[in-house]
């Protein structure tokens, strides 16, 4: 029998949108100055744990890239295997992309800013045509298929895209009892934890993913994983970056 699959999940570090208060979504920011050291201090939780991946795929993005980047080139040498997938894209905000966090809040009031911010089933406004066509001619989405951008998304929709990467890539390397590391973003990690772990719609709203805490799920013969909700490696630190989190607003 093939020793416990295990899977790591890492929110990139902090990026420059991040920093600004700003809707990132599907805008392509880099990290931050304090997002580099995140990825490095991540990396050095993975190392001191023991934890070398056999598996790394990121989202798309460079934030989540940058920081793979980082953490790769910092972990010990063993052989990776290393890949993006536009499944792990950030949800896309529609309309609210690059705004202001709070101008949002101080423009639609509490209740709507966080049923676009934090609800399940609740799409932001689409993008129009304009902004849609602006993004599909970056350079990122023109060499990405049509579908890895729409015009907004729910968290369902992301959860579903997230489900279907999960079983294609990451489940066989866990029945071998590899070690699979997920860099990628605040919500699609929110949506990636719900479907491991069957969360109700309230169990997701509170859910809050700080950057640059590894949170490591363990897998048996079958699943649910152990434990239930993962474990961060840096129990503290993450507990009081998530509580942080939610203060502002959540993931």
């Amino acid at each position: 029998m093939a020793d416990p699959g295990i899977l790591v999940l890492l929110r990139h570090g902090e990026s420059t949108a991040n920093a600004a208060g700003l809707f990132t979504g599907v805008l392509d920011a880099p990290l931050s100055v304090r997002g580099i050291r995140e990825a490095h201090a991540a990396a050095a939780l993975l190392a001191a744990a023991g934890l070398g991946p056999q598996a790394v795929f990121s989202s798309e993005l460079h934030r989540a890239r940058q920081t793979t980047e980082i953490v790769t080139r910092d972990l010990p040498p063993h052989p990776v295997s290393s890949a993006a997938d536009w499944r792990l894209n950030e949800r896309n905000y529609g309309a609210l992309t690059g705004r202001s966090k709070e101008d949002v809040r101080a423009e639609f009031g509490q209740e709507q800013f966080l049923a676009w911010r934090r609800s399940v089933h609740t799409a932001p406004p689409p993008l129009g045509d304009a902004a849609f066509a602006a993004l599909r001619e970056t350079d990122l989405f023109r060499r990405l298929p049509a579908e890895a951008l729409t015009r907004t998304e729910a968290l369902s929709e992301v959860m579903t895209r997230v489900a279907a990467f999960h079983v294609e890539r990451v489940e066989p390397r866990l029945a071998a009892g590899q070690t699979v590391l997920v860099v990628a973003h605040g919500n699609s990690l929110r949506a990636f934890c719900a479907v491991l772990d069957a969360l109700d719609d309230h169990a997701i709203h509170r859910l809050n993913l700080p950057t640059g805490h590894p949170l490591v799920y363990r897998f048996g013969a079958a699943p649910p994983p152990e434990p239930s909700g993962g474990r961060y490696l840096d129990a503290v630190g993450a507990h009081a970056a998530a509580i942080t989190l939610a203060l502002e607003g959540g993931t």
